[in-house]
């Protein structure tokens, strides 16, 4: 494996982020529910965790300021736009997926 300096890691898993971060603002077909299903996190797992990695480094960061940075907008907006109601399948599937929970 390559030997990577802490700088190179730190900026290329960032790029690796906006990337992911990009390509799920461009799929807006693909729900919140399909993702928790299929990999067990979503969008709004992606926006708590980089709040926490701010709160940890002592940036004061609100949940829709996270969310927004996820999104690309306010939730509420992107949830007006894009997000669809969850069929039945779905949320059992999710039921299934998460009973350990």
């Amino acid at each position: 494996m390559t030997d990577l300096t802490k700088q190179q890691r730190t900026e290329f898993e960032a790029a690796a982020f906006r990337t992911l971060v990009e390509h799920l603002r461009n799929r807006t077909d693909v729900q919140n529910i399909d993702l928790m299903n299929l990999g067990g996190f979503c969008r709004n797992c992606l926006s708590n965790w980089y709040q926490d990695a701010a709160n940890e480094a002592g940036v004061d960061l609100t949940k829709p300021e996270a969310r927004e940075i996820v999104y690309g907008m306010p939730y509420d907006e992107w949830k007006q736009k894009h997000q669809t109601e969850a069929t039945d399948a779905q949320k059992a599937a999710f039921a299934e997926s998460h009973k350990d929970h």
